[in-house]
């Protein structure tokens, strides 16, 4: 049941952490805006790292390596779909793919969830795909660039799941220290080698520190819950993000929803209580 309450609520933070995020891009450039949101997780991690149990070892920090490079390759992929399409349309394409991997990897490694938790996982995953059905139109005006780009983020954050829950369960929060380094490694590096501005936009600095803490916090839910619970009931409860996402853009953006994608968010509740009583 713990694994079940902290995957959800990684979900919820999650969603929401994508949400600023791709209002963040709205206002700013793309590798400003992971950069710097990065640089405010990464406080984050810095401030509780020593509030909580925990000692770094090599497997522990390889392990966060691994993750960080999975997850910037899918964090800028992201957040370059969020910017050219539509955001109920790339969120839930993403998580469809996400989820997809860890998934299958827990199933393959051998995890063997009941009968129940197995139907709450097939009703997830119609969940995502329901909700993943954007208004009329949105198919066509969600070119072909951003969908691709979805799904390649969706890849490289099922393998950032995969490969944060293969760290020692006694490192604490250590392995998002690494994973979180050598991501800003990697995009500040990036940003030079391509000669691109760090440098917010007007107003966004607030937004973008805001999606980093939170998508942080999710990092740190989502690894307790990992340690606690299957991966392939875990990660699939955490890809249930977008429906607070799609939340947020048709309460704050307008954007209008489909009845699927109502149906979809009660079925993603009725998933999330399978799952439990499983």
């Amino acid at each position: 049941m713990t694994a079940v309450v902290l995957a959800t609520a990684c979900a919820l933070v999650y969603g929401t952490a994508d949400f600023f995020g791709g209002l963040a891009t709205r206002r700013s450039r793309l590798l400003a805006v992971v950069v710097l949101s990065q640089f405010s997780g990464l406080a984050l991690v810095a401030a509780v790292l020593p509030a909580l149990p925990g000692s770094p070892s090599v497997d522990a920090l390889l392990w966060g390596v691994a993750a960080g490079m999975s997850g910037t390759a899918g964090l800028l992929l992201f957040y370059r779909a969020l910017a050219s399409g539509t955001m109920s349309v790339v969120a839930p394409t993403t998580a469809t793919t996400s989820a997809a991997v860890p998934v299958l990897f827990g199933l393959v490694s051998g995890e063997r969830p009941t009968f129940t938790a197995l139907a709450g996982v097939v009703l997830a995953l119609a969940a995502v795909l329901l909700v993943s059905r954007g208004p009329k139109g949105a198919a066509t005006a969600t070119a072909t660039a951003p969908l691709l780009s979805a799904l390649a983020a969706g890849a490289g954050f099922g393998g950032f799941f995969v490969l944060v829950a293969q760290a020692p369960h006694d490192a604490g929060l250590w392995p998002l220290a690494g994973a979180r380094t050598v991501s800003i490694t990697l995009v500040v590096a990036l940003a030079l080698v391509t000669r691109r501005t760090l440098r917010p936009g007007p107003r966004a600095l607030p937004i973008i520190a805001f999606a980093g803490v939170l998508d942080m916090s999710a990092n740190v839910l989502y690894l307790l819950a990992a340690q606690r619970g299957l991966l392939s009931l875990v990660a699939v409860l955490v890809s249930l993000y977008p429906a607070t996402t799609i939340l947020l853009a048709r309460f704050v953006l307008r954007e209008r929803l489909r009845g699927l994608q109502v149906g979809g968010v009660v079925m993603a509740l009725a998933a999330v209580a399978l799952i439990a009583t499983g």
